[in-house]
Order: structure tokens, then sequence, then C-alpha cells
């Protein structure tokens, strides 16, 4: 029984001993003048010169002082400096401080300062058993090349971190940031936003709602409704990374790159973009269900290769595409391997397996060349290099193809239709005839060196053979179907590209899921920090209205702090 008594009284003596380590008395650690007789300030003693006080860490230094010892409370005028250790340093001209809650308001040209940054503004709060400072009369905080500028903010000395929840600008040498919604940690320099923000930088403007910026690499990743604007291009993305002193850009999921001057837009699931300011020849890489649309008059011509590359500026613009290229237009669709096309020659060549379809046109070869005309924008002529072959289903025979092949393929445009054709070397055809009332008249299959013909609306009109021409007509019943195909004969309607919605294969489409899939799983996790920002903001905010706040100067001080200032 004793011992159980001893035990508890030690352990209530170091309860108490605790408690009042915490909570323990201002100390008056120097002052020229002492006044006790409360003839100034009833009920404070007035501590005048030199005065220096301490209270659980927290020093306090000015050229008067008042103490009200029953409350534990402070007031300061005259050069006031308030530090807690080598982590905060607070000036001013007058000061209040509340021992019984550790809580310090300082006004008139207060300057805060850390070892990384310094905040000026009129009024500040100092909590200093949550360790937070924060103002609401708009203040200017320095840090290196950093300034920030808002009404409001709240600093935490544990994390080094500003927090700003209203109207904040952040500029540096390199950008300028504005927004609502605002951390900044002054140690390394990063910027965390939430909410519209635009970022300014020499040569481009930024829109976030949710991103991250290093001020010192001069980098960010965005994750919200973002988009980068310069030289006339915006890229847009859900998760979009920027390098200012590289000048590079990258996108990942749902991409789109807009450019305004060369009538272009790009999208896929995962971009690259290289600018190079000087030469102008930016670049970019486009992979993950790739797709480029370019305006040509009032029609669009639509791309998709696995990787597609486009660099270099509107005159000399080069765009290459790799492995399964398909495209489409109203009147044209065709398939590669790869393409490569130019601007300044307007030369698109189509090279691996290629076919085209122009109308009920289906044009095979080893190499296709299509040419355009620079001053008219349309498309000029048609080059097939080796084993050209020509094919048109004909239109009024059940199983009937009309063909035409050679050594290679000369065609002309007009109003971006083929308009006329000519096969050289080694020409043949098979060719269904029909009278103008639609009367059957035979299938005429001939060989010649060049084979000229002359369409309409994308329709064979006329097939004529020049030089060595041997032509023969046969009747339908005397021409047997395993003849009425030329050698290398190989109908790919079944390939044909019919809308722009069939330019993607199965496995590309595929990735859009994958996509849907990601975004679900990446809003789920990025939900739940934001949930704890706002969570962590509505805390704070009721905190600082419910804790009993420092007391307003009273006449006296405000004249004292008046006389201080003079």
């Amino acid at each position: 029984m004793k011992k159980t008594f001893f035990y508890t009284t030690i352990l209530f003596f170091f309860v108490a001993l605790g408690l009042a380590q915490e909570n323990k008395e201002i100390t008056i650690e120097n002052s020229d003048f002492i006044d006790k007789n409360q003839n100034e300030i009833p009920g404070a003693i007035v501590f005048t010169g030199n005065v220096r006080l301490l209270h659980n860490g927290v020093k306090i230094s000015c050229n008067k002082a008042y103490q009200f010892e029953d409350e534990k409370y402070i007031k300061a005028f005259g050069n006031v400096q308030i530090n807690q250790g080598d982590s905060i340093f607070l000036n001013s001209k007058y000061a209040e401080y509340d021992g019984k809650i550790e809580l310090a308001f300082a006004t008139g040209d207060v300057s805060l300062r850390s070892p990384e940054s310094t905040l000026v503004t009129d009024t500040v709060y100092f909590d200093k058993k949550n360790q937070e400072a924060f103002y609401n009369s708009y203040g200017t905080i320095q840090n290196k090349e950093n300034t920030l500028k808002s009404k409001s903010g709240r600093y935490y000395l544990d994390k080094k971190k500003y927090k700003f929840t209203t109207a904040v600008t952040l500029t540096n040498p390199q950008s300028v940031i504005k927004t609502n919604n605002l951390d900044f940690y002054e140690n390394n320099g990063h910027a965390y936003v939430f909410g519209p923000t635009t970022i300014t930088s020499k040569g481009n403007v930024i829109y976030t709602e949710n991103g991250f910026y290093d001020t010192k690499k001069d980098v960010g990743k965005l994750t919200k409704n973002s988009k980068i604007t310069y030289d006339n291009k915006i890229i847009e993305g859900d998760d979009l990374f920027f390098d200012q002193k590289k000048n590079y850009s990258r996108g990942v999921n749902n991409v789109k790159i807009t450019d305004t001057i060369n009538k272009v837009i790009a999208t896929g699931h995962y971009a690259e973009l290289y600018r190079n300011i000087e030469t102008k020849k930016d670049s970019m890489v486009l992979t993950r269900k790739a797709l480029v649309k370019t305006l040509i008059e009032k029609d669009t011509m639509y791309m998709h290769g696995k990787k597609i590359i486009v660099s270099g500026p509107q005159t000399d613009r080069v765009i290459r595409a790799f492995d399964n290229v398909r495209f489409y237009k109203t009147d044209m669709s065709g398939k590669c391997d790869s393409l490569h096309s130019s601007t300044k020659n307007q030369l698109t060549q189509l090279i691996g397996n290629p076919v085209l379809w122009n109308g009920e046109n289906q044009m095979t070869g080893d190499v296709m060349h299509l040419v355009g005309n620079n001053e008219t924008e349309k498309l000029d002529s048609l080059k097939v290099l080796s084993n050209a072959f020509i094919i048109q289903k004909d239109s009024l025979s059940k199983n009937g193809y009309n063909q035409m092949k050679g050594q290679n393929l000369y065609g002309r445009f007009e109003d971006n239709k083929l308009r006329e054709v000519d096969i050289i070397k080694n020409a043949e055809s098979i060719y269904y005839i029909w009278t103008e009332k639609n009367e059957f008249v035979g299938i005429r299959k001939a060989v010649c060196s060049r084979i000229n013909i002359e369409m309409l609306d994308n329709q064979i009109e006329t097939v004529t053979g020049h030089k060595d021409t041997e032509s023969i007509i046969y009747p339908e019943d005397a021409f047997p179907e395993n003849a009425r195909r030329l050698r290398g004969f190989v109908w790919r309607g079944d390939e044909r590209i019919l809308t722009q919605d069939d330019i993607f294969p199965a496995e590309e489409l595929a990735i859009d899921k994958k996509v849907q899939i990601e975004a679900k799983s990446k809003a789920i996790e990025s939900e739940i920090p934001m949930e704890i920002q706002k969570e962590t903001l509505e805390k704070n905010s009721k905190k600082s209205k419910t804790k009993s706040s420092p007391k307003k100067p009273t006449k006296a001080a405000k004249q004292t702090l008046k006389t201080a200032s003079k």
C-alpha cells in the first residue's frame, strides 16, 4: 500500500513538472527601467529600454513592453524582434504575445525571416504551438530568385512550406505563376497548384488546374485540364510534363496538339515535343493510337501510324509515319508500311506494300509518290514505281474487275480527283466493255507498251493502248473465269478504309480501354491527397477562427506605436 502511494506521488510529481515546463512563466531577461506602480497602464508592469523576454524558446526584444502577469500577456513597442532559435525571426513596430496559448500578433512594417525566405507585410500572427505563421494583409515573400505576392498566406515552419488560398503571384526570371491555391516549399523551390492556374514563360503560356512546378530546375508536371500554348501550338493531355530549359514537353493519355498555322491537329496517348527557338525547327513524336489530321481545302486528311514524327516549320515540314500506316480523306484512302511527306517539295512517299484507293480504284506497286502543288495546295500527280497495278471492280458485272498493270504508273489530278493515268512499259489490261444502254459487248484483253486511261468522277471512261498493241475482245462465255485475272492480281477491297473511324487497327483501339482503366485508377489515387489538402485547409481555417486571438492594440498602445514610428 505504501509503495503504491509512493509511485503515484512520484508519477504525479513528474506530470506536474512536465506541465509546468510546458507552460512556464514569461521571463524578463533585461530592462533598463521598470515601473511596477501601474500608473501608466493599470494591471501591467512597464519595462522600458533594451527589453528582452523569454518564453518556451521564444525570445522577444523591444524598446518598451507591458507585462500582464495574471494573463501571461505581453505588449511590445518599438523595434520589436521575436525569434525562435535559428528557424524564424520576426521584426515589427508593435507586437502582442499571449503566453497561455503561445500566439503572437505583430503589426507595423512586419518582416518575417527564415533561413530561406523573407516575408514583408503589415500584420502577422505566429502560432508557436503549431509552428505556423499566417497573415491576411497582403504580403510579399522573397525566396532567392522567387517573389511571391498574395493577400493572405500561411507558413508551416516544420515543413518550410507556404500555403496560399487566395490570389497569389509567383515571379522568377523564368516564369510567372498566377493561381488561387498554391503550396510553396521554400527550401527546394517546389510549387504545387490546385485550381485554375497560369504559368507564363518566355515564349509559352501554361494552364492547369492541378500541377507541380520546380522553380529551380524550371520543370513541371500538370495533371488536370492542362494545356501548353506556344508559337500558335496548343498541347493538351491528361498528364503533361515540361522542361523549359530544354524546350521539351511530354504528354501522356488523351494528348492533343493543335497547330493553328499549319492547320494540323495531332492526337495520341503519348507525345514528345522538342522546340528549337532559334531555327524554329520544332519536332513532335506521337505513339499509342497516334493520329495526325491535316486540313486540305474543305476536306481533312487523317493519318495513323504506330509512330508518327512531325518536324520543321510550315515551309519545310516533314511527316514520317511507321508501322501499319493508314490514311483517309473523303475521296482517297490508303495503307503502307511507312510514309514520308515533305511540304517543301510537296512529295508524299508510300513505302512498303502500299495500296491506294481513289474512288473505286485500287492502285498498288512497290513504291508510291503523291505530288502536291504548293500554290494551289492540291494534289497534282501520282507515281507508282515498279509493279504498278490498278484495279476497279466493274459496276455492271457480277464478279468482273477492270485491270491495268505495267512497270510504272503516272497519274494526273484535277481538283484532287484522278483525271488521267498512263501505265508505262510491259502494259497489260483486262477491261469490260458496255454500250451506253448498259448492254454487254465483251471483255477486252490487251498488251502494249503504254496504256492511257481517262477518268471522270473516279470512274474509268476510256482505255487506250499505244505502240505494239495486241488486243482481243472475248465474248463472256469464251473467256474462262481463271483467265480474267492478270498475273499479280490481288483485290484488297476488304482492307479499304471507308470512314475516319476505320483508320485504327483493332490493337490500337484497345489502347483506349487501357487508358480509361488507368485514368480511373489514377483518379482514385489522386483524390486521396486532394481530400487531405482540403481537410487540412478547413481544419486550419476553423482553428484560426476558434482560437482566442491576441487583444487589439489599446489606444495607449496605438499612441506609443505612432511615437515609436516617428
